[in-house]
Order: structure tokens, then sequence, then C-alpha cells
């Protein structure tokens, strides 16, 4: 049955896009608790894909080489530091504050350091309130100890090793490796006017760059910010789950090179009954933060074919708390323009009418 928070389709999206003898969907379950940032699937995408090079440049946000996902980087690392006072008996993760990646004042310093991405929209290089998006622009926030602040680039010895216990402090880095979302209704599909968008076989959505005209439609409609134009060529990029792989029977590059399983393929379903499995299992030992994002099949754009584990608030990492497939309201728009020319054909003919009577 469609949905309404999508222009068209049920739920699930391969026989609906005319694969008559598809299989089970397939996608990706990404556990952010395991992840720790070593971005053996940034490199295993870019190796396999042969996507161009990027991310060479210091962003000001900890480790964070990538910023954001673009039409170079498929998948994007995000670390996220959250500073909390010293303490041996707060439970864990208890506590912490929410906020964002870096300090505002060192992320504008820092967005002088980056080069051209070579995208559009990318990584602004050189923007300090784009490298700051983030972060706690708050002064005050800062001062008092209620927002987040930049920690620095991590020493090679043990906090408090070199200035005594009295000044040491804790904080957690949040890493998670973000892609494209496949999403069950995706607005990229319907607004694509040459059909280089398509809906494959195991329910992901591929760009077929030999026909994308670079008409840029996909990235407005995007709700999560996903697609990219690569300048220079002009055309759309993304994830492709590594479509290719999937036709060997193949696992995704990405998830065959994580050491710790934190991005795990396979039958969608199967993903959503370990995922919640997972949640279950980590607040029974103390992390009642966890939650998932993107596998609720009634959310705003009928649930997601790559979804998350996460540790804090969805804005924590860059995502958006409740996106909505931004084709929704096309037909209702369509339906009151057509209303309206009816009304405007209907009055200019009674206006005709009656001037030549």
């Amino acid at each position: 049955m469609p949905d309404g928070n999508s222009l068209y389709g049920p739920l699930d999206p391969a026989p609906d896009a005319g694969w008559s003898a598809a299989g089970l969907r397939m996608g990706f379950f990404t556990d952010t608790s395991v992840c720790i940032g070593c971005k053996a699937c940034e490199v295993a995408c870019k190796e396999w894909n042969g996507v161009p090079e990027s991310g060479f440049d210091l962003l000001g946000m900890s480790y964070d080489n990538t910023g954001a996902l673009t039409a170079n980087s498929w998948r994007h690392v995000a670390f996220i530091e959250q500073p909390v006072p010293a303490g041996h008996r707060t439970a864990a993760f208890a506590g912490n504050p929410t906020g964002g990646s870096a300090g505002a004042t060192s992320a504008a310093v820092a967005a002088g350091t980056g080069s051209a991405s070579g995208t559009n929209p990318g990584v602004p290089p050189g923007d300090a309130d784009a490298a700051a998006r983030m972060a706690d622009a708050v002064p005050s926030a800062a001062a008092d100890g209620t927002g987040t602040r930049f920690l620095g680039m991590p020493g090679a010895a043990p906090p408090g090793r070199g200035t005594g216990a009295e000044t040491r402090t804790d904080f957690r880095w949040l890493m998670m490796s973000d892609v494209c979302k496949h999403c069950t209704h995706a607005a990229c599909l319907d607004v694509c006017p040459t059909g280089s968008l398509f809906r494959t076989e195991f329910g992901s959505v591929v760009v077929q760059e030999d026909i994308c005209n670079g008409c840029g439609y996909c990235i407005s409609a995007c709700p999560y910010g996903v697609i990219d134009q690569r300048r220079g060529d002009g055309r759309a990029w993304k994830c492709t789950l590594c479509y290719d792989r999937l036709g060997a029977g193949m696992t995704p590059a990405c998830a065959q090179a994580c050491p710790t399983e934190s991005i795990q393929y396979g039958p969608l379903d199967e993903l959503r009954d370990r995922a919640a499995q997972r949640v279950a299992t980590l607040h029974e030992r103390g992390v009642p933060q966890a939650r998932l994002y993107g596998h609720d099949p009634t959310d705003g754009v009928g649930g997601d074919g790559a979804f998350f584990l996460l540790l804090d608030e969805p804005e924590v990492y860059g995502l958006p708390p409740d996106p909505v497939v931004t084709t929704r309201d096309l037909p209702r728009m369509w339906r009151r323009a057509g209303l309206a020319a009816l009304a405007m054909t209907a009055a200019a003919v009674a206006a005709f009418v009656g001037g030549s009577s």
C-alpha cells in the first residue's frame, strides 16, 4: 500500500520497480558502538569503485579529514568528541553532554586548512561557518562547561600522565561510518529526468553515470544531503552498495574490510532483528542512549536500506532527526496548479464571452 510520505510505491521497492524475480532486500546495518574509526571502509570503497582521491586535509574536527559524504567520498567516517568530567563512579556514558564535534573557535580557525574537494556542494574550504556547523557557537556555553570544546589532536601518552591526575578529564569518542541510505521512498529517483538513477533487484539505488546529464535535481531532492556532483565532470555520484559485487554474490567492499563488523551486510529484515537485539544488549549493559536510526518502515522515507545504531541524538552525527522524502507534496502541488490553471482558463473564457456579448 502506498505510503503517505512517498510520491509513489509500497514498502517493497524492488518489485515495485519492475523486478518480478527480486529476492530479499539487502542492506547495511552500521553499529557505531563498535566502530574504531580506522577508515578501512573509506579506503576499500575508493579502491574497489575507483573513487578519486580526497580527504588529505585537516578540517579541525578531530581525525575527520573527509568532512562529509561527497562525490569523491562515498563513505565518511565521522569523529565526534564529547568531553565529560572525570569520575570513577560515573555509569558508562551517563551524563554526557550532547553537542558537536569541535569547538566553534577552533573549527573556524581550522577552516582555512582545507583545499577544494573538487565536488559540489562538497566541503567548502575556508568557510568558517561550514567547518563549525556541528560545533557549539555559543561562547558562554563553552565558558561555563555546558557546551562542547575542542580537545585537540590526541597525544601519544595517556591523559593526565604529563600534567597529573588533577587536570585529567575524560571524554568519549563517537565514531560513525556514514553512507547513502538507499531509501525505500527515494526522492532522487522521483526527480531524475533521464532515468540515470534506478532501483536494483536488491532494493538499492544506483546512479548510471553514463546517462546522467548533471542536472543536479537529485542533489537538492535528497533529504540526507548524500548525493554530490563532481566538478569538471558534472555528473552525480554516490554509494552503489557495490552493485557489481552483489551481482557476483560478494559482500560490499566496505563491509568486507571492516575489522570490527561495525558495518554488517545482509537481508534487511534479518539486519533489523539483529539490530534490535544489539540495542537490547547495550541497554542491559548500562548504555540507555543506544537507539536505532533509519530502521522504521513507517518513517518519512519508508525506512532506509542502510540504517544505524547510534549512541546519541541523530543531530550529533550530522543526521536529520526526522527525514521526509522531499517529493511527498508533489502530487498535491500539481493538483493545485492544475486547479489554478482551470480556474484561470474559465475566467478568461467568461471574460471573452461576456465581452463579445
